[in-house]
């Protein structure tokens, strides 16, 4: 049986790799900052994206993109201010985004078939919920 972290994992995984094929430029992967976890940062031409990733086996639980709650876009929020901090030009447009994967087909070791959805700026800093 596959933990959530290895669903979690592989979910990752191949939001990274249709990041990169749809052109954009990985710059971190599971990013902390205190407690705060941004799982990719990534450029999509000049724009810094923050990217949560969400996967799910199945729909029994509401959409994956449903779990990102107004608790964890504060948590990426503190963490993207945080790396932005560290950036010799922090004033970069940035974005927030949201990718959620629904595992279709899995195998002992991989996600054999899934849809993807990639939800750009999917949230602001400010929003409140």
């Amino acid at each position: 049986m596959h933990t959530p972290q290895w669903l979690g994992a592989e979910g990752e995984a191949i939001a990274a790799r249709y990041l990169a094929a749809h052109g954009c430029r990985i710059v971190e992967r599971n990013y902390r900052y205190h407690r705060n976890e941004i799982d990719i940062i990534a450029l999509d031409g000049e724009v810094l994206c923050f990217i949560e990733v969400k996967t799910r086996a199945s729909l029994g639980k509401g959409h994956p993109a449903e779990s990102v709650t107004p608790r964890k876009r504060q948590e990426i929020i503190r963490a993207a201010t945080g790396y932005l901090a560290t950036r010799p030009d922090p004033w970069i447009t940035c974005r927030f985004d949201v990718i959620a994967v629904l595992a279709r087909g899995l195998d002992e070791r991989s996600i054999r078939n899934y849809e993807i959805e990639h939800i750009k700026a999917a949230f602001m800093a400010g929003d409140e919920g």
